[in-house]
């Protein structure tokens, strides 16, 4: 059985194994020793509850319960935008109108905003390739509902998440080259890695201040922009099923887009139920459905076959044992 748990420093060679199999553009992934051991190590603290609220940021592992293997990462943060700027670029329309001719033009531009500031986010979804199918990724990702589900004053009322951006099959990316890397002037990698390891300082310094005509631009850069990544469309497909929709931002560095939802409208939070256990030796008549720990110091989460019952969900003591919990306590139970 596969089990979602909270992630620790213990977990740093798994981790890097990830960050190495996610590749180029997975900025939230760096291959970077310092960036993912502060991580991990911030992860913990924010279990632990030894952190202020909005300076959470919940690292989630996706272990195979048998063999302890780890087959992908979640995470959710409690806020961005706070101790550095959460910079996009808003796709905006712009119409001009010459009654003299009378001709009317519509232009789109890229205008840099810092509008989500607070807002909480989950990312950081990556599975090995071999784990992406059989529902393991919908648990990875459903987990991170359950997480805020299970305490959702930790979080912010709107929720976001940012999609890899295109790139092609040779590792380039498009919007980088023929826009980005005009004003940053170095290697995408690093970029990223710092984006990843620093304050932001160096976006805040030269990322441009005046907008972007879309029509100047390239046509390899102006036809990827607001795309996902080949490896990302199952993520938003999982993503648009619980209700996110796209918010006309996209990322500064590989153009990819930025969706968000209300966080009690997301649909697991808004559908899943706390119910008290109740230990059988066996169900007769049971539904399939992802159940978690309802507290996030001793999160962990789990799809299992299960039956709800009033106020009660009736479980074997094989899954029990998995999630750690005992009969009379509080689960949070999605079907």
């Amino acid at each position: 059985m596969l089990v979602v748990r909270p992630a620790g420093p213990a977990d740093f060679d798994a981790l890097m194994e990830l960050a190495v199999l996610s590749g180029p553009g997975f900025t939230s992934l760096p291959e970077d020793e310092p960036t993912l051991r502060e991580r991990l190590e911030v992860s913990q603290a924010s279990f632990r509850g030894e952190l202020a609220p909005l300076e959470c940021w919940y690292t989630l592992m996706l272990e195979d319960a048998e063999t302890g293997q780890i087959d992908g990462v979640a995470g959710v943060k409690a806020a961005v935008g706070v101790k550095r700027p959460f910079f996009s670029f808003r796709v905006v329309g712009l119409t001009q109108y010459s009654a003299n001719l009378g001709l009317k033009f519509d232009h789109k531009a890229l205008v840099l905003v810092n509008e989500c500031s607070g807002w909480s986010e989950v990312g950081s979804l990556f599975l090995k390739a071999e784990k992406r199918t059989g529902g393991a990724g919908r648990l990875l990702a459903q987990s991170r509902y359950m997480l805020i589900g299970s305490d959702p004053q930790r979080f912010s009322e709107n929720v976001l998440a940012e999609l890899r951006g295109w790139f092609e099959e040779d590792g380039s990316c498009p919007f980088w080259e023929h826009v980005a890397a005009k004003f940053f002037h170095m290697p995408f990698g690093e970029a990223d890695r710092m984006s990843a390891a620093s304050d932001g300082q160096f976006i805040l310094d030269l990322a441009p201040r005046h907008p972007i005509y879309v029509e100047l631009l390239p046509e390899p850069a102006r036809r990827v922009i607001g795309n996902v990544h080949r490896e990302g469309e199952a993520a938003r497909a999982l993503l648009e099923r619980e209700g996110f929709r796209a918010t006309g931002l996209v990322d500064i560095f590989d153009a990819g887009p930025t969706v968000a939802c209300p966080r009690d409208e997301i649909r697991t939070v808004r559908d899943s139920r706390r119910l008290v256990v109740r230990l059988v030796d066996a169900l007769d008549h049971a539904t399939p459905s992802l159940v978690s720990v309802d507290d996030i110091e001793n999160f962990r989460a789990t799809r299992a076959a299960v039956t709800a019952e009033d106020e009660q969900v009736l479980m074997t003591r094989d899954v029990a044992d998995l999630l750690r919990v005992k009969g009379g306590e509080l689960v949070r139970v999605k079907a």
